[in-house]
């Protein structure tokens, strides 16, 4: 089997993330990069473009996209245009719209698409969706988000920030996870019901935090409060269930910030009176490894080599995902 050759358009943190995981695979190799600031590779043999049409000529037969939102919906058109699969980082586009117009080119062109919802990849989730298509915990009511992020002294300068260039603040760079999340583990899809946002603190033109609530065609009701304000790495999300509760509390990354990583399952036990109301037996498992990129990595690859579809992180996910965030963005002012 050859290995996939890659290239990687916007060479910043994301796109670091993604070549660890590229010089880490025995069925990959990168052949160049591209990135808009003043950047040079260490290694001599990977190829510097100078623009996004040069780094298509290059011997590539992959693209990661990981440059500002701003020009993601064009770049992955543009590649898939030269024949190439695409692999792109979230958040997938500006608007909706952009993404309808990626999916009709998806479909003329024939190559592979994938879109980088990385949380679905982590050991917690992957389980916690087995425990929840085993059945045992019946039908799911309703689910609670919370992402917080502590912000940071250079807060102000970061890119993400400053519409022009990322869309949209913290819910498009960090609330998107926890809705592509609720759609994973509930298999349904949803619309809002309200929002608002608030640039309550930092004083940027995009929102510091999010609050949102959705309910999907079969009636599960979830909220979301995506915050910049948060002070420190938080991530939980709660799921109720007719039998029980799964709560994923905590999530690894590469300052493990948010860390621990815990799956908690809890069982409704109101019946048995050998039990204090309210405190149920729970079961938690801690997750001491993250290997979420090299995953999400292999189902791309597999995908190429024509092994299987990509199931996690489609057009159609990132499309259903910015139809919610431009309902939250067109009818909620800050």
């Amino acid at each position: 089997m050859n290995k996939v050759k890659f290239g990687i358009a916007g060479y910043g943190k994301m796109g670091k993330i993604r070549e660890e995981s590229i010089l880490n695979s025995p069925d990959t190799k990168l052949i160049s990069i591209y990135e808009v600031s003043e950047c040079r590779h260490n290694d001599k043999d990977i190829v510097q473009c100078n623009s996004f049409d040069e780094l298509l000529a290059t011997d590539i037969d992959a693209v990661i996209v990981s440059a500002y939102v701003s020009v993601a919906a064009d770049y992955v058109i543009r590649a898939l245009n030269a024949g190439k699969h695409v692999f792109c980082e979230k958040p997938p586009s500006m608007t909706a719209k952009e993404m309808q117009k990626v999916i009709e080119t998806e479909k003329k062109m024939g190559r592979v698409l994938k879109y980088g919802f990385n949380h679905r990849f982590h050991y917690s989730a992957m389980e916690a969706k087995k425990v929840i298509n085993d059945g045992g915990m019946g039908k799911m009511l309703w689910m609670r988000g919370v992402y917080g992020k502590a912000g940071s002294i250079d807060f102000h300068d970061n890119w993400r920030n400053y519409k022009n260039y990322s869309g949209g603040g913290i819910l498009l760079d960090q609330g998107i996870h926890m809705i592509d999340l609720f759609r994973y583990f509930s298999n349904d899809e949803f619309t809002c019901l309200s929002s608002h946002l608030t640039s309550s603190f930092w004083n940027v033109e995009c929102e510091d935090n999010a609050f949102l609530t959705l309910k999907s065609k079969n009636d599960i009701v979830a909220t979301l409060h995506s915050s910049a304000t948060q002070w420190k790495h938080k991530f939980l999300l709660e799921m109720a269930f007719e039998n029980g509760f799964i709560n994923l509390d905590g999530i690894l990354s590469s300052t493990r910030s948010y860390a621990p990583e815990t799956m908690i399952i809890g069982k409704r036990e109101f019946e048995d009176i050998t039990f204090a109301m309210g405190k149920p037996k729970e079961s938690i498992t801690y997750y001491e490894y993250d290997n979420s990129w090299s995953l999400e990595l292999s189902e791309f690859i597999d995908a190429i080599h024509g092994k299987n579809a990509i199931n996690n992180g489609t057009s159609s996910d990132a499309l259903e995902i910015m139809k919610i965030t431009d309902f939250v963005y067109n009818n909620s002012r800050i």
